[in-house]
């Protein structure tokens, strides 16, 4: 007598079962790839996020210790170093990133009469209160692109 076994049929469903197992673990590891990018993303924020405002609270400090008539004595109370006067309007940088900084251009009107009711705070325009950047984006010009011709050109 013949042993007759069976065929085994595993071939497409094994097949399969391979494919899904693979396209779940590629998916998991982009799942992991994208929670690590978006992880240092919002690290990244979080730091200029601070930065910005600490460069606003000193800036807003000093303009404080301006209104007050403190003059140079504003800046360095709130740890600027660049501050300048030209005529009532004053001029100071507060850093924030090694990129960036808060420039602030603010007019102090003159002390009078009228500013003792305020508690001694002069009135004052805000003339500029932007970031800036520091440095100067420099392109990449060691890319080798293609330099020929247009079509139709240089056949003759």
């Amino acid at each position: 007598m013949k042993d007759e076994r069976s065929p085994v049929l595993i071939g497409v469903s094994s097949l399969l079962v391979i494919f899904s197992v693979l396209c779940l673990a590629v998916f998991a590891m982009l799942s992991i790839s994208t929670v690590q990018t978006d992880k240092m993303l919002i690290t990244r924020t979080v730091e200029t996020v601070s930065a910005r405002a600490a460069a606003d609270a000193k800036a807003q400090t000093a303009l404080a210790g301006l209104r007050e008539g403190l003059g140079q004595a504003a800046g360095e109370a709130a740890g600027i170093t660049d501050l300048t006067q030209e005529g009532s309007i004053w001029h100071y940088s507060c850093p924030i990133t090694e990129n960036l900084r808060l420039c602030v251009s603010v007019e102090i009107g003159a002390a009078d009469d009228a500013a003792g009711a305020d508690g001694g705070q002069r009135d004052y325009r805000i003339l500029r209160w932007q970031e800036e950047i520091i440095k100067n984006w420099v392109p990449d010009e060691d890319l080798d692109l293609w330099q020929g011709s247009r079509p139709g050109q240089g056949r003759q």
